[in-house]
């Protein structure tokens, strides 16, 4: 593998690649993923290590600057102080929400220029997403205006101010520190997020906020309180994600996530351990549902269910469940996966070290608030509970379904020209990603690279749905060029990290206003997430220009027993509820 080169197939043509079926294109991608993953270029892997460098380093300078906390050399005096995990979370919420964190990258197709953020969303004219336009006044409307700009602006000033602000309040502990965050400090950031996240979704999903901005909230209550429900809010995050893994996605994730560790890169026998058979049967092997369920659905459960409610305050039993959960993120980080939640799992690392290292004698029962405990059950127990019953209506990130591969996803059939109207249309801050691509490795290799990327949803269980409902939504494939619904909303809406509502029809309507594309132009096949008492998933077909062509479901027994390339006259079962395709009947 190359420092700057992909690693692509070396027996095809790329001059001729994009006339072959689009099914035997998937075929030798998904067979080249089981041994060499991505083919991301090793300067890539360097480039996400010194991110979560520069995360670390930069939160302990910004930190450091606190008054009366002590200089950058000092830190092994100074970083249990309760100041510092407060000031810990206000960076990391303002890192993601400038587009440096989750969603950056090549990995999240971002080359040139490898994020979106604040170029995004501080841009007029740009697409916003409001999540409820007809029920919250003051929303409707998709075009980025300067209320829109001046509340993003709002909310970064705010953080910086957080940041650089001194302690108040005298000595929190027994120890001598210096002190909390004023309460009011947040104010203005929970204000501006709010608000922000009512006319965009996008950026307040961007933010984190199911966990930062929630976290924000317990700097109001006594430090006791705060320590307490920070471990309830660890707690909740991890058997949020096992919970939503005890599927039958996972271990497709496991396969196609260990296919791409580059720890694994000269180890291709193991790889092609996660395979039934890496030729001609890519579905999991034993191995990833052991990997899924044992080592990681399983760990979740236990371990902090140990940490939290019956860990000693100190000693090796402690110290062993914290160091197990670290290398368990640090297993995951490792990875690099799709959509790089790096500093998340490094911020889940600090936290332990933090949380139980410098305080493990606080136990969750010590919480004295009800009101507290009400704010933490509504966020931590009620939404989870309807987001995983109702996918359709809560974004998988509050729902925390994290990583479980039961994730919303859409397929966009886009006829020839299409790409070229949504770019002298549509406000942007960077091109389509074929574009950037073309500009580093010319036009040819860009498509054969963005295969690998429909070759990578292809290996889950929705990428099989979706690519059995192509043929469904489209007459003839040969006249569409397919892309992911990710590759489309990166670029336009300014961030993408796999939640599918973000290319849902919502952006669809969007994109029709501002390039009026003709009947047939643009479909869209839209996969809604597994509610979590049902063995089904929705799927919606969308026309850009007419509406909703058909929807019904999809039982998920039939997309775990298919291939990630559809066959020619291949029929993927489907449940029908409304049709408007005559020649899509089943």
């Amino acid at each position: 593998m190359s420092f700057t080169k992909p690693n692509l197939p070396v027996d095809i043509d790329p001059a001729t690649w994009t006339t072959m079926p689009r099914w035997q294109r998937l075929q030798i991608m998904t067979r080249h993923w089981t041994d060499n993953g991505f083919g991301t270029p090793y300067g890539v892997y360097v480039l996400y290590v010194v991110k979560i460098a520069a995360y670390l380093a930069g939160a302990a300078a910004v930190i450091s600057l606190t008054p009366g906390l002590g200089s950058l050399a000092d830190i092994t005096a100074w970083w249990t102080q309760p100041i510092v995990y407060q000031k810990l979370v206000v960076f990391t919420l303002l890192f993601e929400v400038l587009g440096f964190g989750c969603g950056s990258g090549p990995l999240t197709l971002r080359f040139l220029p490898p994020l979106g953020g604040f170029l995004y969303w501080l841009r007029p004219g740009t697409i916003r997403l409001p999540p409820w336009p007809d029920k919250v006044p003051f929303t409707r409307g998709d075009t980025r205006g300067p209320v829109d700009v001046a509340l993003y602006a709002i909310l970064l000033i705010s953080l910086v101010w957080t940041l650089l602000a001194r302690g108040t309040g005298g000595s929190a502990t027994a120890h001598g520190d210096v002190g909390l965050l004023a309460p009011t400090l947040v104010i203005p950031t929970l204000t501006a997020l709010l608000l922000l996240g009512l006319r965009d979704k996008t950026v307040f999903l961007a933010a984190r906020a199911e966990h930062y901005g929630l976290t924000l909230i317990v700097f109001f209550f006594p430090f006791v309180d705060q320590i307490a429900a920070y471990k309830l809010i660890l707690l909740a995050l991890w058997w949020g994600a096992a919970t939503s893994k005890l599927n039958h996605h996972f271990p497709y994730v496991m396969a196609v996530m260990m296919s791409n560790n580059p720890m694994l890169i000269p180890l291709k026998r193991i790889k092609r351990m996660m395979w039934r058979d890496p030729e001609n049967d890519l579905r999991p092997s034993r191995l990833p549902h052991l990997l899924a369920h044992v080592g990681g659905t399983t760990s979740e459960f236990v371990v902090p269910l140990y940490l939290v409610f019956f860990a000693p305050s100190n000693g090796p039993l402690l110290w062993v469940a914290v160091l197990y959960m670290v290398c368990f993120h640090l297993t995951i980080a490792s990875t690099i996966p799709m959509g790089v939640p790096l500093e998340w799992n490094a911020f889940f690392i600090i936290s332990l070290f933090y949380l139980w290292g410098g305080y493990g004698d606080y136990r969750v029962t010590d919480i004295d608030s009800p009101l507290l405990l009400a704010i933490l059950a509504a966020s931590l127990v009620v939404v989870p509970i309807v987001g995983n019953m109702l996918p359709h209506k809560v974004s998988f990130l509050p729902a925390m379904r994290y990583y479980a591969g039961n994730w919303a996803a859409s397929a966009w059939c886009l006829r020839p020209g299409v790409e070229d109207k949504i770019e002298a249309n549509v406000t942007k801050s960077s091109a389509l990603a074929n574009r950037q691509l073309a500009k580093l490795y010319g036009p040819e290799i860009a498509e054969v690279m963005l295969d690998k990327m429909l070759a990578w949803r292809a290996m889950h269980t929705h990428g099989r749905a979706l690519n059995g409902l192509v043929s469904r939504a489209v007459p003839n494939e040969d006249d569409y060029v397919i892309r992911d619904g990710e590759y489309m909303a990166g670029p336009i809406v300014g961030w993408n990290f796999g939640e599918g509502h973000l290319h849902n029809e919502q952006l669809i309507d969007a994109l029709q206003r501002r390039c009026d594309f003709a009947e047939g132009d643009v479909r869209v096949v839209l996969l809604e997430g597994q509610p979590i008492h049902r063995g089904w998933q929705a799927y919606r077909i969308v026309d850009a220009k007419t509406g909703v062509l058909e929807q019904g479901y999809v039982e998920v027994a039939d997309m775990t027993s298919r291939q990630p390339w559809p066959t020619p006259g291949d029929r993927l079962p489907v449940r029908v509820t409304m049709s408007r395709l005559q020649a899509a009947a089943p």
